[in-house]
């Protein structure tokens, strides 16, 4: 559905909009208004390639043909207007009583620019500030599986859409790919956007892509995102650190199983451990961190799909937590919590409390 207002509060559904300016400076004002459902034409002073979101107008070059052309509409936009033209645009418009609005033009200089943008960890409401601004002025938009992206026609008004969301053990779209797609963007002269879950910089890749970018001359920024890996947690009422209980915590991928050193160094780091990616090798985890001294008694959280209607915590222990998972039938994607720190889980869906309530039989029964 389109979004039938713009920011200035007026509502364009239907409306003739007049945009005034070069289809390439003009592109995000174009875009803007085309998705809030307004009939657009645009004139300009140079010759355009046709644009099919657009009707091209005739140029005036009189008084009488700039009032002419804006007796026929009912807002114009003036985005790039060569100075001698601006005083017969704005007498046109009072004379006709047109409302005349001015926007800033979008660069038009190349290469392009590369923004990495950290999307969270799934709920539209954690997608900051600085990320929407991002996706507003986006040419292009690559997005991941994890990222928030059902709502891009609305934050990325115009903006082309592609999908290189990778899936465990099966990448679409290689990263190698991916990195030359936004450089080949970039030097294309568009603004590129690469919306990524959770934080670019923790398990996204977001290094790479910088790398690559910075490798090929095109000028790229960062924007973090909320990290799944202290996000999640919360959400199911685990603070990563807590006072007297927890002073540190570590992050780590679990996409493939950690050498006998890292689980020696976990354990005896002690604190709160944080895995991403670690269903799959959970029971090397599990049966690792005992061998090398973890109590059998640790408690262990495994939260699925956070921030999303089929969100689950199940609470176990580390010598439990296999058996128990392969009772609930425990997926990806998911976070895992070791430590302390779970025992002041607050879990508010009914699944999640009566595994809690198994876990703590189990415990007593031991």
């Amino acid at each position: 559905m389109p979004n039938p207002t713009l920011d200035i509060g007026l509502n364009v559904t239907g409306r003739r909009v007049l945009i005034v300016g070069g289809s390439r400076p003009a592109r995000r004002v174009i875009a803007r208004y085309r998705a809030a459902g307004a009939v657009l034409y645009l004139a300009a002073d140079t010759y355009e390639v046709p644009n099919p979101l657009v009707r091209a107008v005739a140029w005036p070059h009189s008084p009488r043909g700039w009032r002419d052309l804006v007796s026929a509409v009912d807002l114009v936009v003036a985005v790039d207007l060569p100075a001698h033209d601006e005083p017969l645009l704005v007498a046109a418009c009072a004379e006709k009583s047109v409302w005349l609005t001015w926007e800033a033009a979008a660069p038009v200089s190349r290469p392009g620019h590369v923004t990495l943008v950290g999307g969270g960890p799934g709920d539209d409401d954690l997608l900051t500030v600085a990320a929407l601004t991002a996706l507003r002025s986006a040419d292009i938009v690559y997005y991941d599986r994890l990222g928030p992206h059902d709502r891009l026609d609305e934050w990325a008004p115009g903006a082309e859409l592609v999908n290189v969301g990778k899936h465990p053990g099966h990448h679409a779209v290689p990263q190698a790919e991916i990195e030359q797609l936004l450089v080949t963007s970039a030097r294309a002269g568009l603004t590129v956007v690469r919306l990524k879950g959770g934080d670019p910089f923790v398990f996204g890749r977001g290094g790479e892509e910088m790398a690559a970018c910075r490798a090929a001359g095109v000028p790229v920024t960062v924007i973090s995102g909320v990290t799944s890996a202290i996000s999640v947690p919360a959400l199911a009422g685990i603070p990563v650190t807590h006072r007297d209980v927890s002073r540190l915590f570590t992050v780590l991928s679990g996409h493939l199983p950690l050498s006998e050193e890292e689980l020696a160094h976990l354990v005896g780091l002690g604190g709160t451990i944080v895995v991403l990616m670690g269903v799959g090798t959970l029971p090397h985890l599990a049966s690792g961190l005992a061998r090398h001294g973890m109590r059998a008694d640790m408690p262990i959280a495994i939260i699925e799909r956070g921030f999303s209607a089929h969100q689950r915590t199940t609470v176990a222990d580390i010598e439990t937590v296999v058996r128990v998972a392969g009772e609930v039938g425990a997926r990806s994607p998911a976070v895992l919590v070791i430590g302390e720190v779970v025992r002041l889980a607050q879990c508010d869906d009914a699944a999640a409390v009566e595994v809690l309530a198994n876990a703590a039989t189990l415990s007593g029964q031991r």
